[in-house]
């Protein structure tokens, strides 16, 4: 996303794009109808201990490991295997994301790089860092052609700008495009998909869209498809505004539909059947 030119607030500008206002609202619709739940009044941190196990596993299924999510709850080795090692990453930053909200609208590059090494659990010289001259993005789902340091540099520190001088842009249109530049960039040497999937979860959290991180999109998107997921992107690097309109909208789709499952979750509470 370009950073640049006239507009004072281009994430607000965004959100005027056509369709965008009716994925907003719609959003916002299906948070309303989780956070209105009887069960939410009593039993709120089941519902959020649940939705993150479950975005978890949505997150690490786009990223090639699609695990049934009673085997993610069993299992407790996630050391062996790429897959496993996926699946390990994709649980640690989802009980991160809550420790980072604080330092996100103060220095969302800190936590970028917070969350990379933590995806990563390495102390190698390139975890945490954006990627130098020469290295490459291990990001074998997405095929996009990838910037170089130089562009990746630039359209992080354009990025981090916006969420520092903050925007009057729906939470949904905000976190729509700090998802889509980090997938778009590649900063990293590996994780991006996971790393640009929590901090969406981020800003839907700090927002207060989503306070209590019950409505998983990672959910949604896992749902949606990989080739849905990535045909939505191809619509974000264009940069077109009906591209732009078309990822925001997919965005806001995978939060409804991550929504439902925790309030599918609420109903199976309250039946006592779970």
């Amino acid at each position: 996303m370009s950073t640049t030119g006239a507009t004072a607030d281009p994430l607000a500008a965004l959100g005027s794009l056509p369709g965008v206002a009716d994925s907003v609202e719609s959003v916002r619709k299906a948070v309303d109808r989780v956070y209105g739940h009887r069960i939410m009044r009593r039993r709120s941190n089941a519902i959020t201990s649940e939705a993150a196990l479950r975005g978890a596993r949505g997150s690490a299924a786009l990223s090639g490991a699609d695990w049934a999510l009673e085997e993610v709850r069993r299992r407790t080795d996630f050391s062996t295997g790429d897959e496993a090692r996926v699946m390990g990453a994709a649980l640690r930053l989802t009980a991160e994301a809550g420790q980072l909200l604080s330092i996100w609208r103060q220095s969302p590059l800190r936590v970028l790089a917070r969350l990379h090494m933590v995806a990563a659990a390495s102390d190698t010289d390139e975890v945490g860092r954006p990627r130098r001259a020469g290295e490459l993005a291990d990001e074998p789902l997405i095929e996009l052609p990838l910037p170089d340091a130089p562009e990746v540099s630039g359209r992080l520190d354009g990025l981090a700008e916006l969420i520092i001088a903050g925007s009057s842009a729906p939470a949904l249109v905000t976190a729509a495009v700090v998802h889509g530049e980090i997938l778009a960039l590649r900063p990293f040497t590996s994780h991006n998909g996971l790393v640009a999937r929590t901090a969406e979860r981020i800003v839907l959290i700090g927002s207060g869209l989503d306070p209590k991180s019950v409505c998983p999109a990672e959910v949604g998107h896992a749902e949606l498809g990989r080739a849905s997921y990535l045909a939505a992107l191809d619509g974000y690097v264009s940069g077109t505004p009906g591209g732009m309109a078309a990822w925001i909208a997919h965005c806001g789709r995978a939060v409804e539909l991550g929504a439902r499952e925790s309030t599918a979750v609420c109903e199976a509470l309250q039946r006592g059947a779970a």
